[in-house]
Order: structure tokens, then C-alpha cells, then sequence
């Protein structure tokens, strides 16, 4: 098929530079609206275009793809995660899936690191403080905080992004690096770090932060529990960039109440864009926006990675980020 005439669907704005390559280079539906699909909306992309273009938070479930009217053969997603897309139906239909890996992980770590540090100074709390003219000016005994320098870093999931947040915490704020994995990461990687492999309730017990930064599947949903989040210290600060459903966010928000724990960082929800009036209600966590992977750079990036593998599916080429399916 000729490059012009293939049908894309993009489902959600994105960055201008690779919205304008998508038209003209493709026969492109583009959403300027930047309102989320309905359910019907998304059958319909699928039904009559070749590609359509997801991000997370479009759910592309099992029952999207029921119809024999479904004439989509690539969903090239915005978004390294796929687990809103129904890969377990998809095997042998014919649809492949790409995601976009590898230009996220500077953006989401610094994020990561960012909600270290917030939680650890309690620079929302503070910030929400001053706006609200109660600041009366400095005293020694005012808002006191925790220090990261020296601190200890427990990561969770030690890929790309892990890797990348333990190296700034490490060369950037002296901080030791435990990690649990599913596997140990290169010997190499562990002596630069000084990163130690262990157990996630050792990750949990160890640390004075805790980051999540591990895909979302039916293994990891709260990871994070009622049961575990206990082996906590009451000191420590739970930081969660991965996705929100890693995280039992009523067990963590009852913890945070009853001080169980110190303090959480959260740029992920399990329901976004709601966000539970519990945790909305705690001065002792900072809540964002899902904007982890929200530069410039690391967008217009994201788009063209998609991008590149719409042109290699039209090209007859290997999909350079194909989406294993079991």
C-alpha cells in the first residue's frame, strides 16, 4: 500500500511536529478536540482505519474486538505500557502492536526523582502554605523535613527507568541503591551503583524511599498492600511513577493516616483521572498530573517512535517495537 493511502486514527493530540509529518505523509483523522474517545468512538477507528494510534488512557479491551468489521492491522500505541490494550485476544488475528521504549526513561526518572524530593522537604505542603498567606517567616522549628543526601533508595523494577533514577540518586545525592527485579541486573550496572539485589519485602523493610518504576500486568497489581506496606518504615516516603494500579491506593492512603508510613509522591492512578478524596485530603503526599514522561523533547520523541513503526509496518518491514503477545 502506498504511504498516502494508509488510513491513520490518532486518537488524543499529539505534539505538533509529528502531527504534521502524520498528514502529510498518511491519509491522517486526527483528534483536535483532545477529548477522550467513547467506547464507540474507538470501535469505530478500529472498523475503518489501518492504523489507529492509542495512548494509555484509551481502553482497548476484549470486546472492541469481537466484530469481524474490525479492519485495523497496527496499534502503534503512545505510550511504552500496553496493559489497557487486550493482547491476550489479539494473538493470531493479525494486529500487531507497537509501543514507544527507550525515550521515556530520562523524563520519568527526573520526575521520580522530583517526587523524592518533595515528599522527603515537603515542598507542596509548604508551597500550599505560603499561597495561603500563613507563613509567618522563619523559625528553627518550622516545616522541618527529611534529608535525601545519604539516604537509602529501594527501586522497584530495575529497567531502563530504575536504572536511570538510581543513577541520579547515587552520583547526584550519595544515596545507597537496594533493588528487587525479577532478575539480577548486569554485574557492571550493580558495582557503579553499589546497588544490592534483594527481595521486595527487604526493598520495603531497607529503605527510607521506595520507588516504583515496574511494568503493570496481572503480577504487579498492589504489589503494594495492605499487608506489605507495613514492612515500612514509619520514616520512609512510597514514590509511584509506574502505573497506578501497582499501588492499593486505600491501603496507602489509610497507612498515610495512620502515619504507618511518612509520605508518598504519586504521578499515577489506578481510576485517572480520578483520584481517590482520600489521598486528596493528606497533606503528606504530592499528587501530579501523569506527567512523568511530559517534556517536549521526550513527547515529540514518543510520537515518532510511533511513528517509525507505522512507516516500517507499511513498508513491509520488522516492526522495531513490536508487542510480544503470549
Amino acid at each position: 500500500m502506498e504511504k498516502s493511502k494508509l488510513k491513520v486514527f490518532v486518537t488524543r493530540k499529539w505534539p505538533v511536529k509529528v502531527e504534521e509529518y502524520l498528514l502529510g505523509n498518511f491519509d491522517t483523522q486526527l483528534n483536535a478536540r483532545d477529548e477522550p474517545l467513547s467506547q464507540a468512538q474507538l470501535r469505530e477507528a478500529l472498523n475503518n482505519y489501518d492504523v489507529v494510534c492509542p495512548t494509555v488512557t484509551d481502553q482497548l479491551g476484549q470486546d472492541l474486538f469481537d466484530s469481524t468489521l474490525v479492519q485495523t492491522k497496527l496499534i502503534a500505541n503512545f505510550g511504552v505500557g500496553y496493559n489497557h490494550i487486550a493482547l491476550d485476544v489479539l494473538k493470531g488475528t493479525g494486529i500487531e502492536v507497537t509501543n514507544t521504549p527507550g525515550v521515556l526513561t530520562d523524563a520519568t526518572a527526573e520526575i521520580a526523582m522530583m517526587l523524592i524530593l518533595m515528599s522527603a522537604r515537603r515542598a507542596g505542603e509548604g508551597e500550599r502554605h505560603l499561597r495561603a498567606g500563613e507563613w509567618s517567616g522563619w523559625r528553627p522549628t518550622h516545616m522541618l523535613s527529611s534529608q535525601v543526601t545519604g539516604k537509602t533508595l529501594g527501586i522497584v523494577g530495575m529497567g531502563r527507568i530504575g536504572t536511570r533514577l538510581a543513577r541520579q540518586a547515587r552520583h547526584g545525592f550519595g544515596m545507597r541503591v537496594l533493588y528487587s527485579n525479577r532478575s539480577r541486573v548486569a554485574e557492571s550496572v550493580e558495582v557503579e551503583l553499589d546497588a544490592k539485589f534483594c527481595s521486595l519485602e527487604e526493598v520495603l523493610e531497607r529503605s527510607d524511599f521506595v520507588s516504583l518504576n515496574c511494568p503493570a500486568n496481572d503480577e504487579t497489581r498492589h504489589l503494594v498492600n495492605q499487608d506489605n506496606i507495613k514492612l515500612m518504615r514509619s520514616s520512609a516516603h512510597l514514590i509511584n511513577t509506574a502505573r497506578g494500579d501497582v499501588v492499593d491506593e486505600m491501603a496507602l492512603a489509610d497507612a498515610l493516616l495512620r502515619r504507618v508510613i511518612a509520605g508518598a509522591g504519586l504521578d499515577v492512578y489506578e481510576k485517572e483521572p480520578e483520584v481517590p478524596d482520600s489521598l486528596l485530603a493528606l497533606d503528606q503526599v504530592v499528587l501530579l498530573p501523569h506527567m512523568g514522561s511530559g517534556t517536549v523533547e521526550t513527547r515529540e520523541a514518543m510520537g515518532f517512535r510511533a511513528v517509525s513503526n507505522i512507516e516500517a509496518f507499511v513498508e513491509g518491514r520488522p516492526l522495531p517495537d513490536r508487542v510480544a503477545m503470549s
